[in-house]
Formats: structure tokens, sequence, C-alpha cells
């Protein structure tokens, strides 16, 4: 299969985007209703969950911690590696010769 059919496909299925599963029912008697997004050549990515207890819906969001982490890491590396940069274009120290 070439990535050009890949992408074709997965533009043909841009609208079933956002994928529901099956609602099942917890012990105290919420309803639980997953919620997932097709992210193509990626696959399944979770969004979040619709909770149904007692008449009133509310949104839980899935939060990829590991995700969260990793971005801070990237952040942390790039200022490392400026910071780097900056210090070996031109040192923090003043000259130490004088000038006569």
């Amino acid at each position: 299969m070439k990535l050009r059919d890949v992408v074709n496909q997965s533009h043909a299925n841009a609208a079933a985007t956002r994928i529901y599963g099956e609602p099942y029912e917890t012990t105290d008697g919420a309803t639980i209703l997953t919620v997932t997004r097709f992210r193509g050549i990626l696959g399944p990515a979770p969004v979040g969950v619709f909770v149904v207890h007692d008449g009133n819906v509310s949104w839980e969001p899935a939060v990829d911690g590991t995700r969260v982490a990793l971005f801070g890491e990237f952040i942390g590396l790039a200022a490392a590696v400026i910071a780097t940069l900056a210090v070996l274009r031109r040192p923090p120290w003043p000259d130490l010769v004088q000038k006569v």
C-alpha cells in the first residue's frame, strides 16, 4: 500500500474521526460513554468519557500525563541548547584585557 493511498483513505474517513464506544452502567447507576478520536495512520487516541449519573451529564477529558511530561522535557532541553549556544557564542564574563 502506498502512502498516497493511506492519505486518501484517511481523508475519506475524515467524517468518522470521533468514535463513541458502547455505553455501560456501573454499580452505582452511572452510565459511561467513551469517546476516542481516529488519527489516520496513528490509530485511535482517547479523548475522554461522558458520565451520566442521576440525569446529570458531565465530561471527563482523558489527559495523557506521559505526553505532558515529555513536552516539558523537550522545552527544558531546548532551553539548555539555546543557553549553551549563547554562552559559546559570547561568554557571559567580561573581557579581562584592559584597553589602553
